[in-house]
């Protein structure tokens, strides 16, 4: 054997290769080994992990959940403590779903800045209408609960207009603030009726 590790000593050292330092790695401990491929297996099992399938801005309807429901019954952990899960409340967000993208689609004419579905709020950057001039307005929305309830919303309007190069708070009308609400409660249920009759 040490007439066989002295042959292939010949052509390593010829190469330029510390030929001790090639046998010292060739001969690795079992437990370097068994933590290599611990490592590799554990990598192997990261792979197999799947995106979620549903999209970012999908609307989730509880009655087309899957059959079967959980181990803990039709309500969860909330049967645990004698409430009951309200079936409108349009998915599992922090809020309910539908008034989250009625108050989307509604400001959807809006740039957005920022957009929280868990704590329910919704922030416009300025926005100037087509035509006007040395006016804007920004919105932010807070969707209030987890179910599609005419007070689960509110929408706060800020009006800014150009005076001396400058941009000046104005009062915003609380009916135009009501109006904004309205359309955002209108929208929530008819994506709500639309949810329902396609399950």
């Amino acid at each position: 054997m040490r007439q066989r590790l002295a042959t292939r000593r010949e052509p390593v050292k010829e190469a330029g290769i510390d030929s001790e330092r090639l046998e010292k790695s060739a001969m690795m401990p079992r437990q370097a080994h068994s933590a290599l491929l611990l490592t590799m297996l554990a990598l192997a099992g990261c792979s197999n992990v799947k995106p979620n399938p549903t999209a970012p801005g999908a609307i989730i309807d509880p009655s087309r959940q899957a059959a079967g429901g959980s181990i803990l019954g039709d309500d969860g952990f909330a049967g645990l403590f004698g409430t009951q899960r309200n079936k409108d409340q349009g998915g599992a967000l922090g809020v309910n779903a539908y008034l989250w993208r009625g108050a989307l689609d509604t400001l959807s004419f809006m740039p957005l800045v920022s957009a929280d579905p868990f704590g329910g709020v919704i922030i416009t950057d300025w926005y100037t209408p087509a035509g006007v001039s040395g006016e804007r307005f920004k919105a932010t929305a807070y969707i209030l609960g987890k179910e599609l309830r005419s007070d689960g919303i509110r929408v706060s309007l800020f009006r800014q207009v150009l005076q001396g190069g400058q941009w000046v708070d104005t009062q915003v009308s609380k009916v135009t603030v009501g109006e904004m609400e309205d359309k955002v409660l209108t929208r929530a249920r008819k994506l709500r009726e639309q949810g329902q009759a396609a399950g």
